[in-house]
């Protein structure tokens, strides 16, 4: 599922930054990265499964592995996790309402935080 209507996908940051604000709202960037590109994720643990909020970018400018980076956002997006093979994103998929409005939520806190200091 796509959160096109959120907006982070306009804004370009310095990775250093982003790795705060991200890891204020529990989105881990941890070894999901290789020199060009970013993703954070946030679990959720819930009784219909697993899923993972993404946040994903791409360096415009500079090297994530020197931390020395700015990183253009993408649209986030929610997927169900199944074992052992992996997260679908369809459309096709169950995602609780409740899940979307915390997602929904989040999101809008990131960008606000963004949108302060984004190049």
């Amino acid at each position: 599922m796509k959160f096109e209507n959120v907006g982070l996908e306009k804004y370009k940051a310095d990775l250093n930054r982003l790795d705060e604000i991200m890891e204020e709202h529990r989105l881990i960037r941890a070894g999901q990265w290789d020199y060009d590109r970013v993703t954070y994720d946030r679990k959720f643990e819930l009784k219909e499964g697993v899923y993972y909020l993404r946040v994903q970018g791409y360096a415009v400018e500079g090297d994530v592995g020197a931390h020395d980076a700015v990183i253009q956002l993408m649209t986030p997006i929610l997927g169900k996790h199944y074992y052992p093979h992996g997260i679908e994103y369809g459309d096709d998929e169950y995602y609780p309402e409740y899940l979307v409005k915390e997602c929904e939520s989040v999101l809008s806190a990131v960008k606000k935080e963004i949108e302060s200091f984004a190049v």
